[in-house]
């Protein structure tokens, strides 16, 4: 197969035969019937009526179904209704080709994110259903740059998604990379028109993100489907959100009680929180570092505690290294040849310890062992949230203690697979 074959797969459209409608039902009894009522999202672009292009690979049938019909309450628990629409009926403003199936699921996630901070403008750059970048600032523009740049060669190709109305000056930025989609609530004057000169990026309108608050708390089902056909059923999760729900870092071991001594700093709390509803939209087992309202190092799907966060600490050397490259030189840190300009950013990122320094860790289980949170503390972590709940909990108290670091439990774990 020549590479022209090889490449012309991501373009095209695979025929689905899935049908236009769909039906979910849970019953006890025939008389105990609940069911839920689905219909299959379809755009038209360049003439042509289609749904995904396809799955999560160019050779799998895929199709998006929205919900429009029915309702599920189990004990005292119901789904969100139907009709208050976020990505399953994306209204798309401009797309070169019809959106696949990883572009649906990773502005969802962004979603997933977004809807816990509505007041200020925050920018989610996702790839691969996991945040690159999450930043809070004074204006869209600031905080789509600070998103860019905490990790900027992972958000290559990726999908953006932005709380506020996308500017002109946001959207300038947006067109210097290379992304491929971009969602917004509304756009102002002339950032269409900006945005199409890059054909193939998917823009996408949401309507109902001008109200994303109201979906904290909505629950709905998760389906889990397995290789031989069954499936599980869960209830969406969502994290605690408010600081009242966090706990004090304190527990007692072999009849001695252990608590930290010392309180988390204003700003440690606003990190805190920031990246505890960061996590909620991150691939367990998964630890991560924020600092005044930005990402500083993400480590995702990890099977050990101290890998991850070892993982997430070299990703925040390594991109704090190639950010101070770009923006000095104009070049990524992997094609800088200049002996001189590598070693001077080498010592200044060292200084800081990869923009750590002062940082929150964030862990979505508890740290079985001290050894995790010990990555974090050498490298000048000022505070930690975590679940708690370890029967080692005194050592992660005991390590906080000796870097004078605070910490708070969050008494909930934040697993997302």
């Amino acid at each position: 197969m020549s590479d022209k074959k090889i490449s012309s797969m991501y373009s095209r459209i695979i025929e689905d035969l899935f049908p236009s409608k769909m039906e979910v039902s849970f019953y006890n009894t025939e008389d105990d019937r609940q069911t839920l009522h689905y219909e299959k999202a379809r755009w038209t672009i360049d003439g042509e009526s289609k749904g995904l292009r396809y799955g999560e690979n160019p050779d799998q049938e895929a199709a998006l179904y929205k919900l429009v019909d029915g309702n599920l309450t189990l004990g005292e628990v119901s789904t969100i209704l139907p009709g208050q629409y976020l990505a399953s009926d994306i209204e798309l403003l401009q797309s070169g080709k019809h959106p696949g199936k990883t572009n649906i699921t990773d502005i969802d996630n962004s979603l997933n994110i977004l809807r816990y901070f509505t007041d200020e403008p925050v920018t989610v750059i996702v790839k691969h259903n996991n945040p690159c970048g999450v930043a809070r600032a004074g204006s869209l523009a600031e905080s789509y740059s600070k998103a860019l740049m905490a990790d900027r060669i992972a958000a290559f190709g990726g999908a953006i998604a932005v709380n506020k109305a996308l500017d002109m000056e946001t959207a300038e930025l947006i067109t210097d990379s290379y992304s491929e989609v971009v969602a917004a609530p509304e756009f102002e004057e002339g950032v269409i028109e900006l945005l199409s000169t890059k054909k193939n990026l998917r823009v996408m309108r949401i309507g109902n993100m001008k109200k994303l608050n109201e979906f904290i708390g909505e629950r709905f089902i998760d389906f889990k489907s397995l290789i031989d056909g069954g499936i599980i059923a869960q209830w969406s999760y969502f994290p605690k959100f408010s600081r009242e729900d966090f706990l004090p870092a304190e527990t007692e071991y072999k009849g001695k009680k252990y608590s930290v001594d010392r309180q988390p700093t204003e700003n440690e709390w606003n990190d805190m929180l920031f990246g505890w509803l960061i996590e909620s939209g991150i691939t367990s087992n998964s630890v991560i570092y924020v600092k005044d309202g930005v990402t500083v190092g993400i480590g995702t799907g990890e099977q050990d505690r101290v890998g991850v966060a070892e993982i997430a600490r070299d990703k925040a050397y390594r991109k704090y290294a190639d950010r101070l490259c770009w923006e000095e030189n104009k070049t990524p840190l992997a094609l800088m040849n200049d002996r001189a300009v590598l070693d001077d950013i080498d010592r200044r990122t060292r200084a800081v310890c990869g923009g750590l320094k002062g940082s929150v860790m964030v862990s979505d289980a508890f740290f079985p062992f001290r050894d995790g949170i010990d990555v974090g503390l050498s490298e000048g972590v000022a505070a930690v949230i975590q679940p708690g709940g370890s029967i080692r909990d005194f050592e992660c108290i005991e390590a906080c203690n000796e870097h004078k670091a605070a910490m708070v439990f969050t008494g909930q774990r934040s697993f997302k697979h």
